[in-house]
This record gives C-alpha cells, structure tokens and sequence, in this order.
C-alpha cells in the first residue's frame, strides 16, 4: 500500500491508535478515512478498517460487504491482500449470525485466496483463522 496515500495514513493512524488502546480514537481515525475516500481502492481499504469497530455482527457484515463490493470495483493487484480477510471476516459474522452454509463459503473463498497472502505472522493469523473456521463449519 502507498504509505503517502492520505486514507492509507488515517488508517494507520487508526491502528496505531488500536494498540494503545484507544478504541474510540481508532474508529474517529477510520471513520475520517471513509469520508476522505478518493475511489474504490480507498472505499476497500477505509471499510475495512471501519468494520472492526461495529458493536454488531449485523453491521460488521455490512461494512466488509461494502469493502468486498469496492475491493471488487478496484480489479487489481492492490487489493488481493484484502480478499483472504474478507473472506474470514464475512464468513465469521455470518457464522455468528447463525448462518453456518454462508459462514463456510466465505472460508472456502478465503482458503481460495490463501495465496494471496503475505508471509509472516499476519498472513499466519489469518491462515490460522481460515482453518479453524473450516474446522468449526465441517
């Protein structure tokens, strides 16, 4: 990602935020990205960011549905990282929202998406959380 890129820095920021423990400044940063977004990659990247603060599985749903739908729009390599994220977000949401057949497919579509995926302790996160989802839906 583009470290200059004005959405890509609040976003940061927001996660900076995230680990001092300033959840509320967290969300006011990522909420700013989303209003500051300039196209789909910014939209993907900002929702996202903005659907890890949701007090519901309901809207954290919809606000990785609406980074899907942007990181969709985007067709290109910058947002392949996204997908396997997505995927295990959505998949969880729905899996919290008792939803068990929808819950799978959007592990199966991460574990699709599992090449995509950095080396190092976050792509093992969520190569980690795309195989226990599975095991949990099989």
């Amino acid at each position: 990602m583009d470290p200059d890129n004005p959405v890509v820095k609040l976003c940061a920021q927001g996660m900076e935020a995230e680990a001092d423990g300033r959840p509320e400044d967290a969300l006011r940063l990522f909420e700013q990205a989303w209003l500051e977004r300039a196209d789909d990659f910014d939209a993907c990247v900002a929702a996202h960011y903005v659907a890890r603060h949701q007090e519901s599985a309901e809207e954290t749903l919809r606000w990785n549905e609406i980074s899907l739908k942007h990181a969709d729009a985007v067709a290109d390599e910058r947002v392949l990282p996204f997908y396997p994220s997505l995927h295990v977000n959505i998949g969880a949401s729905h899996e919290l929202l008792g939803d068990p057949d929808e819950a799978r497919r959007h592990f199966r579509l991460a574990s699709d998406r599992i090449h995509d995926l950095p080396e190092g302790p976050y792509g093992d996160m969520l190569r980690q959380a795309i195989t226990d989802g599975l095991s949990r839906l099989t």
